[in-house]
C-alpha cells in the first residue's frame, strides 16, 4: 500500500444516495473520483490507480463528523493536556469519527478558557475542526451533568474572553433561551461567527421557539450561507423537560422548529439516551435532513467501566452508562459516533438517512460543507470502509489508513 493514488471498488453512499455499483479513488490526501464503476474505467488514468481489494459486501461513506464530543480514552477535553488530547484523537479517527468538535462541560470560568486555548491549537493544525461549549449559560433545574456551581447568567464580557482563548475556533456554544440576557448573547455569538445552540432549558414551547427563531434570523442577516444560517438544539429531550400533552415545553417547540427548518435537532441515538422508537419519530416528524447524530462521548468511551471525570464532575460508568457519582444523571455518552449510526439503523432509519445526519449536514453546520461529509472529487479523502454489518473495517482519512 506505498501508491497514493487508489481505487476502492464497493457500495457508495453519500448526500442521501446509494451507488450499488460504485469506486472510489483517492489521489494522495484529496478524492480523485466517487461514482459508477463503468465511468471510472472509462477515464484515460483509470490504470494509474492501485485496486485495492475489499471485503465481500463492503460499503464506503464519508467519514463521520460529530459536533458534540467531550473526550475517550481517559482523556477529559476539559481538562485537558496535549499529549492526552493526542491519545483521545488518534482512538477517535480510528473509530471513524474522522472529524469534530471538542466539547467543553461547564466549569470555573479559568479551567474553560486554559482548556479553550489548549484546544485551540488543535483545532489550528486541523486534528478537529474546533470547539463547542456547553454552558455556562444553562438553565440549573435542567443542568444535568453540568455542575451547577459554575452557572451563570449570560456574561458578556466571559464569552468575549472564551472567544478570545479559542482565537476564532469556538464554533457552537449550548445557552438556556429563558435566561436573562440571552438574546443579547445571541447576537454576541454570531457577530463572532458562533453558532448557538439551544440546551439545557427549563424553557416553556414558547420562549424556546422565539428563541430558535431569533437566533434563525441573526444567523440570516449575519450572511451565514446553506444550513449554517440555523441554530441546532443540544441533544433534543436530554436537559430539557418532557413533552406533556398540557406542557409542551421545549421538546415541542424544538421538533416543530426543526420541522420548519428553523432549527437542526442533535440526538444521541446510542441506545441509553433515548428509546428506539423516540429515534426514529423524530426522523420521521422532522425530516433527516434537520437532524445531527452526535456522540456525546466522554472520557470514559474506548475504556472498560470504571470511574472518570466530567469537567469537575465525578462519572461512574456501569455497563457502558456514564453517570454522575453525586446524583446518577447522566454525564455523557460511551459510544462513538459509528456506534451511535449503528443503532439509529437499528431503530429502523434508513441508512442512506441516517449517514446524512451524521457526514453531510454537521459538516454543513460548521462550515465545511465544500470539505468533508461527502464523496466529492475534491473533498478530503476521508472515508470508512464497512461490513455488510456496518461494522468498521477501515478508516481513511486524509487518504491515510489509520
Amino acid at each position: 500500500m506505498t501508491s497514493t493514488r487508489y481505487a476502492l471498488f464497493a457500495t457508495l453512499i453519500s448526500d442521501g444516495q446509494k451507488v450499488t455499483d460504485g469506486v472510489l479513488a483517492v489521489d494522495g490526501d484529496r478524492i480523485a473520483f466517487a461514482g459508477n464503476k463503468d465511468d471510472f474505467l472509462a477515464r484515460s488514468d483509470a490504470q494509474d490507480f492501485e485496486v485495492r481489494e475489499l471485503v465481500a459486501g463492503a460499503t464506503i461513506i464519508p467519514g463521520l463528523v460529530d459536533l458534540h464530543c467531550h473526550g475517550a480514552m481517559g482523556t477529559d477535553f476539559s481538562a485537558p493536556d496535549h499529549s492526552s488530547i493526542t491519545t483521545a484523537l488518534e482512538f477517535l479517527h480510528g473509530a471513524g469519527t474522522t472529524t469534530l468538535l471538542a466539547s467543553l462541560v461547564t466549569a470555573e470560568p479559568g479551567s474553560m478558557v486554559d482548556a479553550a486555548e489548549i484546544l485551540a491549537e488543535f483545532a489550528e493544525s486541523g486534528a478537529i475542526a474546533g470547539i463547542h461549549s456547553e454552558g455556562p449559560f444553562l438553565s440549573e433545574a435542567r443542568c444535568g451533568a453540568q455542575d451547577p456551581r459554575y452557572l451563570q447568567l449570560p456574561d458578556p464580557e466571559f464569552a468575549t474572553e472564551l472567544v478570545a482563548a479559542s482565537r476564532g475556533q469556538l464554533r457552537t456554544m449550548t445557552y438556556a433561551p429563558e435566561l436573562e440576557g440571552s438574546d443579547e448573547l445571541i447576537e454576541q455569538l454570531v457577530s463572532q461567527g458562533v453558532v448557538p445552540s439551544l440546551g439545557h432549558t427549563n424553557a416553556t414551547a414558547s420562549v424556546t421557539a422565539e428563541s430558535l427563531r431569533f437566533a434563525r434570523e441573526q444567523l440570516r442577516s449575519a450572511g451565514v450561507d446553506g444550513f449554517t444560517e440555523r441554530p441546532t438544539v443540544t441533544h433534543l429531550f436530554n436537559g430539557m423537560p418532557p413533552l406533556h400533552h398540557r406542557e409542551p415545553g421545549p421538546v415541542a417547540a424544538c421538533l416543530e422548529e426543526a420541522a420548519n427548518r428553523n432549527a437542526f435537532v442533535e440526538l444521541i441515538s446510542d441506545g441509553v439516551h433515548l428509546s428506539p422508537d423516540t429515534v426514529r419519530l423524530v426522523y420521521r416528524l422532522v425530516g433527516a435532513d434537520n437532524v445531527l447524530l452526535v456522540s456525546d462521548s466522554m472520557a470514559a468511551t474506548g475504556l472498560a467501566d470504571g470511574q472518570y471525570t466530567l469537567g469537575p464532575q465525578q462519572v461512574n460508568v456501569v455497563d457502558a452508562q456514564a453517570r454522575l457519582a453525586s446524583d446518577n444523571s447522566l454525564a455523557g455518552g460511551t459510544s462513538t459516533l459509528l456506534q451511535v449510526l449503528q443503532h439509529t439503523v437499528a431503530a429502523g432509519v434508513p441508512l442512506v438517512q441516517a449517514v446524512n445526519s451524521a457526514t453531510s449536514i454537521p459538516a454543513s453546520l460548521i462550515g465545511l460543507a465544500d470539505e468533508v461529509g461527502s464523496l466529492h472529487y475534491g473533498f478530503a479523502a476521508d472515508v470508512l470502509i464497512l461490513d455488510e454489518n456496518l461494522q468498521l473495517v477501515q478508516t481513511i482519512r486524509k487518504g491515510q489508513y489509520l
